[in-house]
C-alpha cells in the first residue's frame, strides 16, 4: 500500500521525501517520516546541542467548545480541567469504568469555553459520544491542523525574531495565538524531547511555508530536520511515556505507571473514580528505568527475570549514543523497583543484566524544560 492511500495526509509529505524518507510508516492513519537520509544519532546530537524540527502532525487534535465544555471534560478526564487557566495546558488521562487507562491527552485551554485536546493512539474519540450526549458542547476532530515541533537549546533563538509574541516569557505548558513568519499560528512551549522546545500549530495551507522558513532561519544555528526515530530516542532518554507502548496491559492504572499527579480524587465524580480509589495501593507493578549492560537497544517487549522467575517486561527501549547506554522503560513488581535492583533480560541471542536507575536518564532534574528561574517565579 502506498502512503497516498492512508486516510490522513501531511502537507509536508514532499518535504519528508526530499529528506530521504520513504514514508513507509504510519501513525493514526497518517504517513510519518520514521527515518531520513541523515543518521538518527546525528539528528539526536543536534537536537541535544542545537535544534531539530519534527513534524508531529500525526497527533490527533479534537476541538471541544461550548457552555458545557469544562463539565464534559471533567466528567471524562482524571484531572480537574477547572484548574487550567486560558493560555495554559496540562497532561491528563482517560480511564474506563474499571480505572484502566484508555488514553493520555494534552488539554489546551484557549478560553472559558474553548479547548483543544491532543492525543495519540488511544480511545479518546471512541469515548466522546458518551460524554457529549445531553450536554451543550461540540467536539470535532481537526484534520487541517499541522504541528511542527522545534526542539533544542537554540529553539528560542531561532524563532523569537520571527514572531511578535515574546517567546522568552512563555513558560512550559503555556501557549498563545500569534503569527510566525507572517502566518497565523498558536505557539506552545513544550514537546517530547526533554529539551526546551516550541510547538507550532498552523493550518495545512501554511505548513510548508512555515517549515521552510524555520529551516532557513535555523541554518546559522545548525538546525536539522529530525525523524521519528530520533523522536523515540530523545523521548526515552527523557523517560517520557508513550501510550499504549508503555502500558501494554489493557488494565493498567495511572498508579502503576507513576502518573498519580494526573488524577484528582478531590474533584466531583468522573468515570472510573470509584475504581481508582479502590485500586490505589494495590499496584501490581511500578514504572522503572533500566540501564542494560549491552551495546545495542533491546527489543521492546522483552521479558524480565529475577532468580529465574519472570517478573516484568521492558516496554520502550533505545541505545543512547549521547549517554553511551542501553536504556529501557519497564514494569517491575513494587518489591523489585528499588534503585540498584538487578534483573535479567532474556533475548533471542543472549541473557543480559539490567539495573534499576533513576529517571529521567537524561537531564535528571529536568532543567532543560523547567529552568530553576521559571520554577521560582
Amino acid at each position: 500500500m502506498s502512503y497516498k492511500d492512508l486516510p490522513r495526509q501531511s502537507a509536508l509529505n514532499e518535504r519528508h521525501i526530499a529528506l530521504g524518507s520513504r514514508l513507509d510508516a504510519e501513525w493514526n492513519g497518517m504517513p510519518i517520516p520514521q527515518q531520513y537520509a541523515t543518521d538518527r544519532y546525528d539528528e539526536t546530537t543536534i537536537v541535544r546541542s542545537r535544534a531539530g524540527l519534527f513534524d508531529v502532525t500525526g497527533l490527533r487534535i479534537v476541538n471541544v467548545t461550548g457552555p458545557d465544555a469544562e463539565a464534559m471534560l471533567n466528567a471524562m478526564l482524571t484531572s480537574d480541567v477547572g484548574k487550567i487557566a486560558p493560555g495554559k495546558s496540562a497532561i491528563s488521562n482517560i480511564v474506563d469504568a474499571n480505572g484502566s487507562l484508555i488514553d493520555d491527552v494534552l488539554v489546551y485551554r484557549d478560553g472559558p469555553q474553548d479547548f483543544r485536546i491532543s492525543h495519540g493512539g488511544g480511545a479518546l474519540e471512541d469515548a466522546l459520544p458518551e460524554f457529549t450526549e445531553g450536554r451543550n458542547v461540540q467536539a470535532a476532530r481537526d484534520d487541517d491542523i499541522h504541528i511542527l515541533s522545534l526542539q533544542g537549546p537554540l529553539a528560542l533563538d531561532i524563532l523569537k525574531p520571527h514572531t511578535p509574541l515574546d517567546l522568552s516569557k512563555l513558560k512550559y505548558f503555556e501557549h498563545a495565538r500569534s503569527t510566525l513568519f507572517g502566518k497565523d499560528v498558536s505557539l506552545a512551549r513544550g514537546g517530547y524531547s526533554a529539551e526546551r522546545g516550541y510547538e507550532v500549530f498552523c493550518a495545512a495551507k501554511d505548513a510548508v511555508a512555515i517549515w521552510d522558513a524555520i529551516m532557513e532561519a535555523g541554518k546559522p544555528s545548525g538546525i536539522v530536520a529530525a525523524s521519528w526515530d530520533c523522536l523515540d530516542i530523545v523521548r526515552v532518554e527523557g523517560a517520557l511515556l508513550f501510550f499504549p507502548f508503555d502500558m501494554p496491559k489493557s488494565d493498567t492504572t495511572p498508579w502503576e505507571v507513576g502518573v498519580d499527579w494526573t488524577v484528582d480524587l478531590d474533584k466531583p465524580d468522573f468515570r472510573g473514580k470509584a475504581a481508582l480509589q479502590e485500586r490505589k495501593g494495590k499496584e501490581r507493578f511500578k514504572q522503572v528505568g533500566l540501564e542494560i549492560l549491552h551495546d545495542d537497544a533491546v527489543t521492546p517487549g522483552a521479558k524480565l527475570f529475577k532468580d529465574g522467575r519472570e517478573v516484568g517486561t521492558v516496554n520502550s527501549t533505545t541505545y543512547s549514543w549521547h549517554l553511551m547506554k542501553s536504556l529501557g522503560l519497564a514494569h517491575l513488581p513494587p518489591e523489585l523497583s528499588a534503585l540498584g535492583t538487578e534483573v535479567q533480560i532474556k533475548t533471542d541471542n543472549d541473557d543480559l543484566i539490567a539495573n534499576v536507575v533513576r529517571t529521567p536518564f537524561y537531564d535528571p532534574m529536568r532543567l532543560r524544560t523547567h529552568p530553576i528561574d521559571e520554577r521560582a517565579s
